[in-house]
């Protein structure tokens, strides 16, 4: 099975610094970013939009070659922080719908999407999943004349359930889900009976290991802290069983978020672990 890196676990160096975090001396770009995924061997990467310096056709395109160049499978993910914000933010709507056909300027088919995020998880999911799935199903029809597979993701905010309800509403083979082993625990619902329900509708993953932090309260979207791939309570080999069994397709994309505070600026050493970790559990279902 193949090994990725969502571009996320460099958020610190691209500009993004948590609250806990040091600031870097210098920052990472993109090219750098495909460098270091291409010195440590992974297969695939999976690039933030919001991390991009330009998202014209011509930037993209050039990026797209370097991505062709290193042989690296390709998810364009859209949607960091707030998405769709739930179905009541009609200019992300839009851009989310512009982006689509950019999709293959990068070599790829897959384009990550998030409808909500954890700020959102306590209010009325009924109404959320009302608005959200005819936007996913207008974007779906751009999705499916433009040859790109929407992945939706578990964004701290909807269970497998909630997920596997709008994926089915939608009821097209161009729209699934980008599963997030983390996300699912962050509600306290179970990912592996999650991914029993979802695995036949993976197109892309976020592979999360996560650990809880005794200083941070539980209404915290960091109590459960990003630790590299094998040091948490996910447990990522299971997962892996169950999409192999789907015959999956796509790659395992180590994403870490809010590490805890010994992996605190750290971001090149967690990433390298995980890769070899994940290696590991990826090696075991060739």
């Amino acid at each position: 099975m193949k090994i990725g890196i969502d571009s996320y676990c460099f958020h610190r160096l691209f500009g993004e610094v948590y609250d806990a975090q040091e600031q870097p001396e210098k920052l990472m770009t993109v090219e750098e970013y495909l460098d270091y995924a291409h010195e440590l061997g992974v297969e695939g990467v999976s690039l933030e939009t919001c991390f991009l310096p330009s998202l014209e056709d011509d930037y993209l395109k050039e990026l797209g070659k370097k991505i062709k160049d290193y042989g690296f499978d390709c998810v364009f993910a859209w949607g960091h922080p707030n998405g769709l914000e739930r179905g009541l933010n009609p200019e992300a709507f839009e851009e989310m719908k512009q982006l689509i056909p950019k999709t293959k300027l990068l070599g790829t088919d897959v384009m990550r999407i998030t409808g909500s995020a954890f700020d959102w998880r306590h209010e009325n999911h009924r109404d959320q999943i009302a608005r959200l799935i005819p936007m996913y199903k207008e974007a779906t029809k751009i999705a499916e004349d433009c040859g790109v597979k929407l992945a939706a993701e578990n964004h701290i905010d909807f269970t497998a359930d909630e997920m596997l309800e709008m994926i089915q509403a939608v009821d097209s083979p161009n729209f699934g889900i980008n599963f997030d082993t983390g996300n699912f625990l962050r509600l306290l619902d179970d990912p592996i009976a999650g991914m029993e329900k979802l695995a036949p509708y993976v197109f892309s993953t976020h592979i999360k290991d996560l650990k809880m932090r005794e200083d941070a309260k539980p209404t915290d979207w960091f109590f459960f802290s990003g630790v590299p791939v094998g040091f948490g309570m996910v447990n990522n080999m299971a997962l892996a069983e169950i999409l192999s069994k789907h015959d999956y397709k796509g790659f395992l994309a180590v994403e870490i978020d809010h590490p805890v505070d010994e992996w605190m600026n750290l971001e090149k050493e967690a990433v390298a672990v995980s890769v070899k970790n994940l290696r590991k559990i990826g090696n075991t279902f060739k």
